[in-house]
């Protein structure tokens, strides 16, 4: 009964939803992780202390407190169609939490890797373009996917801005510095594409996120930069930097787009941890007797 009643699930996330193929093989992975340690209890009888007990199993394996949130939610949600659809009068994982998880700090570079990772000597046609990329990414701090689908109407020169719509449909108008400005004039004096986006692909396309992974990893390569650099680092620097600099914490969570200030937040650890560096380096009194 129980197997009946995912298959019924996932068929109504697929017909009545319009999900992904994708999304509804990570709902059927976590529904039958519920009832893969449920035993031989019907669904229906499940309570919340029985969840709790499995929630504390899968903790002990080694599942994260992120990764049981999300597994909590795909329940739930469960629970809520067996609740419309199949008469159920209870939801055990409704009022439940998951185990706090750690929250790791974004990793960013410092203002010196940034420069040289952005000061590239090459002319070349394609570094003309990557320099536009990198260099609006670290000015505006940019998601990957809205940079990628940047249209050239979102981005105004003259004024200095870039109008972007990110998560929950909600636009932000982000000021560009000059040397974003500078690099995006030389790319457009050369860009022969003439359809919409800014960084144009093939076939009338933009160009792909993974192509921007791509280009900026091979960048942090050819420079010898001695971390690991992704798109999202240029993001964190840009927070990090501009909180440094600003100390205003609402100004970057606008900036960013963030819906709760408590994302932005993890920003002023950062900004502390360059705080102390400094402190431990330049503070007579704070280097340790040897």
């Amino acid at each position: 009964m129980n197997i009946a009643l995912v298959d019924a699930y996932l068929t109504h996330l697929a017909a009545e939803r319009g999900l992904s193929a994708h999304t509804i093989s990570n709902y059927a992975r976590e529904v039958r992780l519920l009832l893969d340690n449920s035993g031989a209890i019907a669904l229906a009888d499940l309570r919340a202390h029985d969840i709790r007990r499995i929630i504390a199993t899968l903790h002990a394996r080694g599942l994260s407190g992120r990764s049981l949130a999300r597994t909590l939610s795909a329940w739930r949600g469960f629970y809520h169609y067996l609740d419309k659809r199949h008469g159920y009068t209870h939801n055990p994982c409704e009022g439940l939490r998951a185990p706090k998880h750690a929250r790791t700090l974004p990793r960013s570079l410092s203002v010196e890797q940034v420069a040289h990772l952005l000061d590239s000597p090459d002319d070349s046609a394609l570094a003309v373009r990557d320099n536009a990329i990198f260099e609006l990414f670290y000015s505006s701090g940019l998601r990957l996917t809205e940079l990628a689908t940047l249209k050239l109407t979102q981005l105004d020169l003259i004024q200095g801005e870039v109008n972007v719509t990110g998560k929950g449909n909600k636009s932000r108008l982000i000021p560009l510095g000059g040397h974003a400005i500078t690099a995006l004039r030389r790319w457009f004096a050369q860009r022969t594409d003439t359809g919409d986006y800014v960084f144009p692909g093939r076939n009338g396309k933009h160009l792909s996120q993974r192509a921007i992974e791509l280009r900026l990893k091979h960048r942090a390569e050819q420079i010898g930069l001695d971390t690991k650099v992704h798109p999202h680092v240029l993001r964190h620097a840009f927070a990090s930097h501009l909180l440094q600099s600003s100390g205003d914490l609402r100004a970057v969570q606008e900036l960013l787009g963030h819906a709760s200030i408590s994302s932005t937040q993890i920003y002023t650890q950062l900004d502390f941890q360059h705080l102390a560096a400094t402190y431990d380096q330049a503070h007579p009194r704070a280097r340790k007797k040897s």
